[in-house]
């Protein structure tokens, strides 16, 4: 699935909002004229984006699904779009066979802030940024940790992950970070890069963002980037013959 995230709540269906999740199962309700829930690889926060998500359901086998395709392409929104659909294997789960989810944040530290076209998926930052600095302080943050600092706790849910890439590129007026980990915390990515933003502007050091890496709950020194700069744009999965198992890895709760 791909959508801009402007005018969504987010994924996830809540009341009296509009989000993707509720968009999407909503015409599939009109379509199918059965209710069908998604699961889904990544809850993206209000106002952002994908161009990668991925969800599975649960559907009749008598569904043609090049059918379904062109119907939902017909009915959804402009600013969602499913933009493929296949039989997964009954050990397939969206959530849980996930290897690893890949997002991209984008910046611009322009004089002239960013182009008119790009301001919905680029947040214009007001000073410069070096580019090694913030590849210096994001290798320091590679590996599993306790992103505790970097997160915002829910219930029952541990906060360690393993960040597997975190890499900064410049090309013409826009920086991009790359970010890879097996799985996020809630705000993980946006805290990850208010804090990089900080050592790239100069205000910090190269090692305060991994020095966080040793709080035990969340600092009021780091600050969540907006959210319009981040897109989700790849969820990888391994073989189909290793589904179950990565399942049961998955749930496995993490412990410092």
């Amino acid at each position: 699935m791909a959508y801009d995230g402007t005018d969504f709540s987010g994924w996830a269906v809540q009341p009296n909002r509009r989000t993707v999740c509720g968009i999407i199962e909503e015409f599939l309700f009109q379509i199918l004229r059965r209710r069908v829930r998604l699961t889904v690889a990544g809850r993206t926060d209000a106002g952002v984006h994908a161009t990668g998500q991925v969800a599975h359901m649960d559907i009749p086998p008598s569904v043609d699904l090049n059918t379904l395709l062109h119907r939902l392409s017909r009915a959804l929104p402009a600013d969602v779009r499913v933009t493929a659909l296949t039989e997964a294997s009954p050990d397939f789960d969206a959530r849980f066979t996930a290897l690893r989810r890949h997002y991209a944040y984008r910046v611009c530290d322009t004089q002239w802030r960013a182009n008119p076209l790009n301001r919905g998926h680029v947040v214009t930052w007001p000073r410069p940024l070096d580019v090694p600095s913030l590849n210096a302080a994001s290798e320091l943050l590679l590996g599993e940790h306790d992103f505790v600092a970097f997160c915002k706790r829910r219930e029952g849910a541990t906060t360690i992950r393993e960040l597997q890439q975190l890499a900064w590129t410049r090309e013409g007026d826009i920086l991009t970070a790359r970010v890879a980990a097996d799985a996020f915390c809630h705000s993980m990515v946006r805290s990850l890069v208010g804090a990089l933003l900080a050592v790239g502007e100069g205000r910090k050091p190269v090692t305060w963002p991994s020095s966080m890496l040793s709080a035990a709950e969340r600092p009021s020194a780091i600050t969540v980037a907006p959210a319009h700069g981040l897109t989700l744009t790849q969820v990888d999965y391994p073989a189909t013959a290793d589904l179950a198992a990565r399942a049961t890895q998955t749930r496995r709760i993490r412990t410092r």
